[in-house]
């Protein structure tokens, strides 16, 4: 995926290459998907999952967290009980966060390079960010079928980075979840934690040792550090 007028303006930028993680970063998909994880534990259990749990689930491969939920099932059936539930009722309930639009443009015009490292599907990842229109600001997608490592492993943030041919210390990721930083971390590229989508555990990403290098607040926080 590729975008256009990559760079044309980036020299003497502290960072030309601007790497986002897709759900709960760019994208606020909070909503459907906590009300798809609750659907497949009303289907199994007959009562809602721990809301929290769920959220601590943010970041993982849809396959992961479905073993990790329902050990004794079949997981081909639970991710297709999800996916079922989310393609038939995310209408209205998804979209880009506020001020994301503005930043996009901001630095697609400063001649940055801008990508996206998610753990969703390359089909359902495509089919988003077709429908939000915004294709045309990302020069690389790297998602869940790129890489049998995911995140916090650093191969997918990694892949992005070759494909780009991008150095590190002119990199930074934006990411939500405690995997995203983890990522980050692991690759050892600068990370910044971004707070307009969900709370976070924190002793939780401490005790795993990740540490994100900057914190978000909104979009438009990371003009300055970059």
């Amino acid at each position: 995926m590729r975008g256009s007028g990559t760079n044309r303006k980036a020299n003497n930028l502290r960072k030309k290459y601007i790497i986002f993680d897709f759900d709960g970063t760019l994208f606020d998909s909070n909503g459907i998907i906590l009300d798809s994880w609750q659907a497949v534990f009303r289907h199994y259990t007959g009562a809602p999952g721990d809301e929290r749990e769920i959220y601590r689930s943010f970041g993982e491969t849809i396959r992961y967290t479905s073993h990790r939920f329902f050990p004794n099932e079949d997981v081909d059936e639970t991710v297709a009980l999800y996916r079922k539930y989310q393609e038939e009722n995310y209408a209205g309930k998804i979209g880009l966060f506020d001020g994301i639009p503005e930043l996009l443009d901001q630095l697609k015009d400063s001649g940055r390079s801008l990508s996206i490292v998610t753990s969703r599907t390359r089909k359902t990842s495509l089919e988003y960010i077709d429908s939000l229109d915004i294709r045309k600001y990302f020069d690389v997608l790297v998602t869940c079928d790129d890489t049998d490592a995911h995140k916090p492993d650093p191969k997918p943030l990694l892949i992005a980075l070759d494909e780009l041919g991008a150095d590190k210390s002119e990199s930074i990721m934006l990411g939500d979840t405690k995997f995203d930083i983890g990522c980050g971390n692991n690759a050892g590229v600068e990370c910044a934690l971004v707070g307009w989508s969900h709370d976070i555990d924190e002793a939780e990403m401490k005790s795993l040792g990740f540490r994100p290098d900057y914190r978000l607040q909104k979009p438009v926080d990371l003009l300055p550090l970059i």
